[in-house]
């Protein structure tokens, strides 16, 4: 802690000296509270009502225009949502996970630890030289972020891009916008709740306005685990991304925490991701109890065809999904945390909070011998992140992700899934022609009355898992639905007439092939997605079998019903087409 926070005020209760604290941090490190707080609001209003409210109905030329498909992509399997000693619920040290991450494939990954005064404090620092230590030594591009308490809401993965000011940026971002440092995190009314919302919004679009003036080289934020708590409403995340649509790009289509079922203290009822919860008084009150299950393993707003997530595409505007390992413990891993000093003042500290707050960090594991507790998965190893990038660098990761191009698998269900969307012409001898093609995240525009054609070219998995799993294809979804603009309220959740449009068979497939759909004249904007699975459970959706024929099921309540790798999907973010 620098010098700065010296100062104490005895006449301050803990919260507020905590405060007074980190407002004489924020000044060392030359900011103000207030001055970020006014900037950032000023740089929400600045958006106006946001690109949702701007848009012309059934039309998306508010979205930010996307070029045509890259010429040549390499696919980065990647992670944004892992946790290390930094964090005082997790275990491992930053060179576990990134000897993990490397031995299943990992490309690039962020550590997020979890916000609080000890991080900001001591941690985030402490950890960030590691981290410049490993970045020198290891082919792997290695970003250091944040898991941010949103005010009023979950918890969002916040990332920035390495640069000279970025430590400081992010450290200051903390300080002043994080919901739990604060005192942001339960509102006890609708004014608080209001009042706290606008704070959320402030927050993204203050990192934006860092990345405009160049204090830092880029951002991003992503909701993690939405529906956990059921504390994301709809018209917050789209007043999130409205706030900056170029720094809060999406949402966790699904949580980690994915063993939660198999752990080694595993109860009936346990399932992934850790979705056991019920409604709270600061729930969205329109989310229906089934909301709080995984679907498949994923988020129910990504696993509901025409559910929430369809309803922002159904407006036109990017907004994607991403899976993760949220990595704190690893599931029957034989390490316990270490031991805390036998020395002051870790002995007169009761709690473990308060004994890990003391260097904002937890003591290196050692061996128990025996299997311990915990839900996660190594990062790669059960569900990754693919991410199209034009090179290797952490500029082009971050591209991909803002851009969309990204698509998730659990469990190495596939290698790989390339995406093009193209408009048909027919020429003078009747043969058809292609035009401009677009990709994941991408729009296309065609002329009204034209075809479109999908083209997926996939690639099995060849080698077992590490459950031991062969990953077998069983089908592919195309699930397609019109823009019809913005919505009337900000709080809906439904996009009706989204629904899957055909499901292609690939039992029995291996190695790579090509799927092609064609959508025959057509009249008015739209976008298609992609879903597969392997084909062990399934029924209808959650909007029913006309919507959804054979979609991902809860998982039932009986011990080991939660197996993930039993039950593995990918997901691909969509491609726009718009008409003219």
């Amino acid at each position: 802690m620098s010098s700065a926070c010296s100062d104490r005020r005895p006449d301050l209760d803990p919260a507020g000296r905590r405060i007074a604290l980190a407002d004489a941090e924020l000044a060392s490190l030359g900011f103000s509270r207030r001055g970020m707080l006014r900037a950032g609001a000023l740089a929400a209003a600045g958006a106006g009502l946001g690109a949702s409210a701007l848009a012309a109905p059934g039309r998306a030329d508010a979205a930010p225009a996307r070029p045509v498909r890259p010429k040549h992509l390499t696919w980065l399997v990647g992670d944004h949502h892992v946790h290390t000693v930094f964090s005082h619920d997790a275990k491992y040290r930053i060179q576990d996970q990134l000897d993990a991450a490397q031995r299943f494939g990992v490309d690039w990954l962020a550590f997020t630890e979890h916000a609080n005064f000890a991080h900001a404090d001591r941690g985030l620092a402490d950890s960030g030289d590691l981290l410049d230590a490993e970045r020198a030594r290891r082919d792997l591009l290695i970003f250091q972020g944040l898991e941010w308490y949103i005010p009023a809401a979950e918890h969002g993965s916040v990332i920035l891009a390495p640069g000279k000011d970025s430590r400081d940026i992010l450290r200051a971002f903390e300080l002043t916008f994080d919901g739990k440092l604060n005192g942001w995190e339960k509102p006890a009314d609708a004014a608080q709740h209001a009042e706290w919302e606008a704070r959320a919004a402030a927050a993204i679009a203050w990192l934006g306005q860092q990345k405009r003036e160049g204090r830092i080289e880029d951002a991003l934020v992503l909701a993690n685990h939405p529906m956990r708590l059921g504390i994301d409403s709809p018209h917050e995340m789209r007043r999130w991304r409205d706030a900056d649509p170029d720094i809060m790009v999406g949402m966790e289509g699904a949580p980690g925490a994915q063993g939660s079922g198999v752990s080694t203290f595993a109860r009936a009822g346990d399932q992934r991701g850790e979705y056991t919860n019920a409604p709270r008084p600061d729930s969205f009150a329109a989310y229906p109890v089934e909301a709080y299950r995984p679907w498949g393993g994923f988020d129910w707003m990504t696993a509901t065809v025409g559910g929430m997530w369809d309803a922002m595409l159904a407006e036109g505007l990017p907004f994607w999904i991403t899976a993760n390992s949220d990595h704190h413990l690893q599931v029957r891993d034989t390490r316990r945390i270490g031991d805390y000093p036998a020395e002051e003042p870790y002995l007169s500290l009761d709690s473990e909070f308060d004994r890990w707050a003391v260097r904002g960090r937890r003591p290196d594991p050692v061996e128990a011998g025996e299997p311990q507790g915990g839900s996660d998965y190594w990062p790669g190893e059960f569900a990754r992140i693919h991410t199209g990038v034009t090179d290797r660098s952490y500029a082009a990761v971050m591209d991909a992700i803002r851009g969309g191009r990204m698509w998730v698998d659990h469990g190495h269900l596939l290698d790989g899934f390339e995406v093009s969307v193209q408009g048909l012409s027919t020429g003078r001898g009747r043969e058809r022609t292609t035009g401009p093609e677009a990709t994941l995240g991408g729009r296309l525009g065609v002329r009204r009355g034209q075809d479109v054609q999908v083209t997926l070219r996939i690639t099995t998995c060849d080698t077992e898992n590490s459950a031991g799993i062969l990953p077998h294809l069983d089908h592919v979804d195309l699930i397609a639905g019109p823009i019809t603009g913005p919505v009337a309220d900000a709080d809906e959740m439904r996009a009706p007439a989204t629904r899957v449009v055909r499901q292609i068979d690939t039992a029995g497939r291996r190695g790579t092939f090509t799927l092609t759909h064609v959508f025959e004249d057509v009249q008015e904007d739209f976008y298609v997605r992609f879903r597969g699975s392997d084909g062990n459970r399934l029924g209808a959706g959650y909007h029913g079998a006309e919507v959804d024929p054979a979609g991902p099921q809860r998982h039932g309540d009986r011990l080991g019903d939660a197996d993930p790798w039993t039950d593995t999907w990918f997901y691909a973010n969509p491609v726009f087409v718009d008409v003219r």
